[in-house]
């Protein structure tokens, strides 16, 4: 079965935006990024206890963090960051998930044994809170190609990883290569999708992320989506993203953008062959 999650910040700001955008779009889970804007990593336990309550109380279940954790450049002491890894470690529990998001460095493409030497640490840390760090293709850091992402995953025992086809297509790789590598040993998915030509961020399958690919080759197995849909500026993209956002389509709002993502990558999954049932999708 798939299971659908979100990026449900990019809908709205508050929590209960973004359960109401969860809610309408029968989306079970959430990938807990900016809540009520301020960044997940940087809300307190005391916050986090309410807000797990909340979602509880919504029958949201959280996913992942969706954490900064790694998104920072790499140097010789990274003390700071283990600590705020901790915190974020912390919050997963409170949240009940054992996943959190993170990247592998800027300015770190000829750091290669720094990286591995780091990320060993933070996995290590991690899984002392019972956590899986689940690594990003992002741009512009350590591992942004198909070639350094397997670099670390051969490198560092215990590191899982998230593939984005659009992430992918961003920093040149070419996406069939990056599929055949990664696609089977993915612990989870970011759907987005980007024109290659243009790099005008879209709908799922209506760029060259290959989604409906991506979707068949998971056949009956249980995976879940994560929609990370970048069709608008939402607040707290400046903090993720030092890049301009380019899109095609144009929206009224974030709520429109939103849902006009989910519809389009629930049009792939039913073109795929996939039925809606029991909160989630099946062939």
């Amino acid at each position: 079965m798939i299971k659908l999650a979100a990026f449900a910040d990019e809908a709205d700001a508050s929590l209960e935006g973004q359960l109401a955008a969860l809610k309408r779009n029968a989306i079970p889970y959430i990938e807990l990024r900016g809540l009520d804007g301020v960044n997940i990593g940087d809300i307190t336990e005391e916050q986090a206890h309410i807000y797990a309550a909340r979602l509880r109380e919504a029958d949201i279940r959280v996913w992942s963090i969706g954490s900064p954790i790694g998104k920072v450049s790499l140097c010789e002491d990274m003390t700071a960051h283990m600590e705020k890894l901790h915190h974020v470690c912390r919050l997963a529990r409170i949240f009940g998930t054992d996943k959190v998001r993170m990247f592998s460095f800027f300015d770190a493409s000829d750091k290669e044994a720094l990286v591995v030497r780091t990320l060993t640490e933070m996995v290590r840390i991690a899984q002392g809170y019972g956590v899986i760090l689940c690594h990003e293709n992002e741009k512009k850091i350590f591992g942004d190609t198909v070639e350094r992402v397997l670099c670390l995953t051969e490198q560092v025992e215990g590191l899982c990883t998230v593939y984005d086809p659009a992430n992918f297509i961003e920093v040149g790789e070419d996406i069939g290569v990056a599929m055949d590598a990664l696609h089977s040993m993915s612990t989870y998915f970011h759907i987005k999708d980007v024109i290659a030509e243009t790099g005008e961020l879209v709908p799922a399958g209506h760029g060259d992320g290959r989604i409906g690919a991506l979707i068949e080759r998971i056949g009956e197995e249980d995976r879940v989506l994560t929609l990370e849909p970048h069709l608008r500026v939402f607040d707290g993209y400046a903090e993720i993203d030092g890049t301009e956002m380019k899109n095609k389509f144009s929206f009224a709002d974030n709520n429109e953008a939103f849902d006009a993502a989910v519809s389009a990558l629930k049009g792939v999954l039913l073109a795929c062959g996939y039925q809606y049932k029991d909160g989630g999708y099946i062939k």
